[in-house]
């Protein structure tokens, strides 16, 4: 009997592989984020198409990124009071419903712009809905051990979207109007089918009815505030994320000045996401070798030579390389993040710290693009380039100067659910 006990004790855990609620879960969320980034392309493209207006094309994101900012704290706290496989199964159904009202107007002859960017609004609803319960439900279903391979999975999902989803919404539009909805459409579908058919642990509601529990929608921000080490990875991701969306417009104008066709420059910015797909094989080698501030600062260093690219001989080629390099890192930091927050913060908040981080890291992206676009108005590409990368530089030496981020350790297992 004690043997039998032993050995019930040290079983291992079901290889990943083998974890049919995880790989199942994981096969939805590829197909809804394939979904989602074939939409990002093909509505601005359907825009022109049918008004021939850049400004209009532009509107669409816009719009969906601002109701996804506007609604993500609120979709936090839903995370953490609400059955999360219902979030899921809502948002993806909306979604569905959304995509699907496109190639049924176009059906009946051609639909108006107000009609796209009440779509756009209601994309961006189920983003912030059901961003949180996506990162939590694949997360929950893996035991603590297989945490980090799970992670590096799912990065693979992100990575493979961000990849194909460009070049197969142009193929599929080329074929007619219709057809990358059409292919959007079925996509979350089948995403709606796995959060159907699997289910996955909510935290116990124990606050009163209508109020998460561990103190309101806020209490995400007040986590990530009282936090030395998750302010200094979340400054140094802002900061990445800022110079990131900053330098493509003076990249693709430099380029295209040195005679790159759209297509080469398609490729050349393309690198980071061929590198990322390449380094979540490398996620848990990377986190072997240093600790996650460590880590963290040294993906981060390997962006400054990126807006240096362009200036270098070898053109496009030059570009996608440097993006490679820097992409091959990526999974490794978004995985560093990750850890930090799901084995610190209670289940209890973090879905609510979850959405705090997406609001924040997202929040800034808009605003490298108009820096930029301002920036050029005023100089050359070259210049501009040049001088993100010593923004970036300068913002990357206080950075590394933080004794917290230089000798944070991996942490250990998540708190229990009812901690804190």
């Amino acid at each position: 009997m004690t043997d039998q006990l032993t050995a019930a004790t040290t079983e291992q855990p079901v290889p990943l592989r083998r974890n049919l609620r995880f790989q199942a879960l994981w096969a939805g969320q590829a197909c809804a984020t394939l979904g989602m980034v074939i939409g990002d392309t093909a509505f601005p493209l359907l825009v022109l198409a049918l008004t021939g207006s850049s400004t209009s094309a532009g509107a669409f994101g816009a719009v969906q990124m601002v109701t996804t900012l506007l609604l993500g704290v609120h979709g936090g706290a839903v995370a953490d009071r609400v059955d999360r496989r219902r979030v899921l199964i809502t948002a993806d159904t909306a979604r569905l419903l959304a995509l699907a009202s496109v190639p049924a107007a176009l059906a009946f002859g051609a639909p108006n712009l107000v009609h796209l960017l009440l779509v756009a609004a209601v994309i961006g609803a189920t983003v912030a809905y059901s961003g949180p319960v996506r990162m939590l439900a694949l997360r929950s279903v893996v035991p603590p051990e297989q945490l980090p391979q799970a992670l590096a999975q799912d990065e693979a999902r992100m990575s493979g979207a961000s990849l194909a989803g460009p070049p197969l919404a142009g193929f599929l539009f080329g074929l007619g109007h219709a057809v990358p909805f059409l292919g959007a459409a079925l996509a979350s579908l089948l995403a709606v089918t796995a959060a159907v058919a699997v289910r996955f642990p909510s935290p116990h509601e124990s606050a009163a009815p209508g109020k998460p529990a561990g103190g309101g929608a806020l209490a995400g921000f007040r986590v990530l505030a009282a936090s030395p080490l998750l302010r200094g990875a979340l400054a140094v991701l802002l900061v990445i994320n800022l110079a990131g969306t900053a330098l493509l417009l003076p990249v693709m104008v430099l380029l295209r000045e040195h005679g790159t066709s759209s297509a080469g420059i398609g490729l050349a910015l393309a690198g980071e996401a061929v590198g990322a797909l390449a380094g979540t094989a490398l996620v848990a080698r990377l986190h072997r070798l240093a600790g996650p501030g460590v880590l963290l600062l040294a993906i981060a260093w390997s962006a400054v030579a990126v807006p240096l690219a362009p200036l270098l001989p070898g053109g496009a080629p030059t570009v996608f390389a440097a993006l490679f390099v820097f992409g091959a890192g990526v999974p490794s930091m978004r995985v560093m993040l990750d850890l930090l927050v799901f084995r610190q913060v209670p289940d209890a908040l973090r879905g609510r710290v979850i959405a705090a981080t997406m609001t924040l890291l997202t929040a800034g992206m808009p605003a490298g693009s108009f820096v930029a676009g301002l920036l050029l108005d005023r100089s050359s590409p070259a210049a501009v380039l040049v001088a993100i990368s010593a923004l970036l530089a300068a913002a990357l030496l206080a950075a590394t100067a933080s004794r917290t981020l230089r000798r944070a350790t991996w942490p250990a297992e998540a708190p229990a659910a009812g901690e804190g």
